[in-house]
């Protein structure tokens, strides 16, 4: 008999998992598909912020995740001797609007309470794994992390499987039981509600082979350019809401190896070593769906991570252990499941 039962191996249930059983729970995970098998088995992971500004729950929330991302990763390594590609290397991008990016800046030293810096550079300081930038200046936040997608599942898995957590495809649900189980997770819901909660989005993403492992990732027209660790830089990805074939892929990818080829320079000609498409669930509320299961005592949901689940995973863990095991609820009003649910 266990404690908790943990539904979805993506990175949402093991971080969970990890979480309950940091608190001295019995968890047993179960993914018929393996771990990583659905969104969390693609290859960008950028640990990024959004903007210092307007801020919201959201932001505030995602902040203290990745602010936290450090210490979670490194007793992740520790635990299950499996390295998770985590690095705070910082992230580049170009400045358009000067006055924008000044006020944003100003707004970083308050907003991200002096520990991060969100600084006005010349491109030139970054050598050539930097952008094309029109005004000659870009953007570097020190917040800003990455995490190799798979890598970092697999430390997980291994720092859980080190602990006594068992992680296997088909077994019984016993004690209190967590929905992690991303896309398909939100097409259940959705039909056991009779509305739309949330949908799949489709991403295409490529790894490059070029070693910039010591270099700030890059953020410029929308695309992420993240060095890892192993010698590859991860390129991503596309937002599709149209598409026929989920795990098929084709030309949105090569539009975006294409734009990101003549935005930053270093990478044109180089080999392209693996691309990958895959399904990421993307909550109503466009934030991740955290709290008790509507209708079923003892359940829970933890979806809709979307492209910042990697980031958010430390704190998603943290907030649905203390409220399952606990019964004590710090989630925000706009992460809870019902934010996605709508009225009438």
């Amino acid at each position: 008999m266990v404690d908790v039962t943990v539904r979805g191996a993506g990175v949402f249930g093991l971080a969970v998992a990890w979480a309950c059983k940091s608190r001295g729970a019995s968890v047993r995970v179960i993914d018929p598909n393996g771990v990583a098998a659905g969104a969390s088995g693609g290859l960008v992971g950028a640990l990024a912020p959004h903007t210092p500004e307007r801020w919201n729950d959201k932001k505030e929330l995602q902040f203290q995740s990745l602010d936290m991302a450090e210490a979670f990763w490194a007793g992740v390594a520790e635990a299950g001797g499996k390295d998770p590609g985590f690095a705070r290397t910082g992230r580049i991008q170009p400045v358009g609007a000067l006055d924008l990016a000044t006020e944003r800046a100003r707004a970083s030293e308050t907003l991200w309470k002096g520990r991060y810096r969100w600084d006005i550079r010349d491109v030139r300081d970054f050598g050539p794994f930097a952008p094309v930038s029109p005004t000659g200046l870009v953007i570097h936040d020190t917040l800003t992390a990455r995490a190799h997608p798979r890598k970092a599942t697999a430390a997980l898995a291994a720092a859980l499987n080190a602990k006594g957590v068992d992680i296997v495809q088909d077994g019984p649900e016993q004690g209190r039981l967590v929905h992690a189980t991303g896309a398909a997770g939100l097409r259940a819901l959705s039909e056991e509600v009779g509305k739309p909660v949330g949908t799949a989005v489709k991403g295409q993403s490529a790894l490059i082979a070029l070693d910039a492992r010591d270099c700030p990732q890059v953020f410029v027209d929308g695309l992420h350019a993240v060095p890892h660790a192993d010698g590859t830089v991860a390129i991503g990805s596309t937002t599709e809401r149209d598409f026929t074939d989920p795990t098929r892929c084709d030309g949105g990818l090569d539009d975006i190896l294409g734009r990101i080829m003549r935005l930053v320079p270093v990478l044109r000609d180089r080999p392209v070593l693996e691309r990958w498409a895959g399904l990421r669930p993307r909550a109503r509320s466009r934030a991740p769906m955290l709290g008790p299961y509507p209708g079923r005592e003892g359940e829970f949901i933890a979806n809709g991570g979307f492209k910042i689940g990697f980031g958010m995973a430390p704190i998603v863990g943290e907030l649905m252990a203390a409220l399952i095991l606990d019964g004590d609820d710090r989630i925000p009003d706009s992460f809870r499941v019902e934010a996605s649910i709508p009225r009438g």
